[in-house]
């Protein structure tokens, strides 16, 4: 009987939550249908990052989230006589994953970013002079 409400409550966990995002979802398309009827167009959403920077932002925070997950977990390996070399085990991974994702987020900032140049500007035309 315990592992039965156990199960329940967890399928209810998840139809709860996937039923929130439906409804939201659901609510942003009868807005956006509104706004057509009314000949308007629903507004671009910016998140004021608009400098190309997310992906380093993102990228640092999640490598310093699985640095700090693989520096915690480092010293289980050392607990008990495990016979890992130099306490690195499956646990690990908990750490690894996310910090190679954050590496992964940091090189695709540094491959991708077009460096403007600084030029300088151009003097202005005189229409007067020809």
């Amino acid at each position: 009987m315990e592992i039965f409400i156990i199960c329940a409550g967890g399928i209810t966990f998840f139809l709860i939550v996937f039923g929130f995002f439906a409804f939201m979802r659901f609510l942003s398309y009868k807005e956006t249908l509104a706004l057509a009827e009314k000949g308007l167009v629903k507004p671009q959403h910016s998140n004021g990052n608009g400098n190309g920077k997310g992906s380093l932002i993102w990228g640092l925070l999640i490598t310093a989230i699985g640095l700090a997950l693989t520096i915690g977990l480092w010293p289980l390996g050392f607990i008990g006589n495990t016979g890992f070399p130099l306490g690195f085990g499956p646990w690990m991974i908990v750490g690894m994953i996310p910090m190679f994702f954050g590496l992964a987020l940091i090189l695709i900032h540094v491959l991708t970013h077009d460096k403007k140049r600084q030029e300088p500007p151009a003097a202005p035309k005189d229409d007067l002079s020809e």
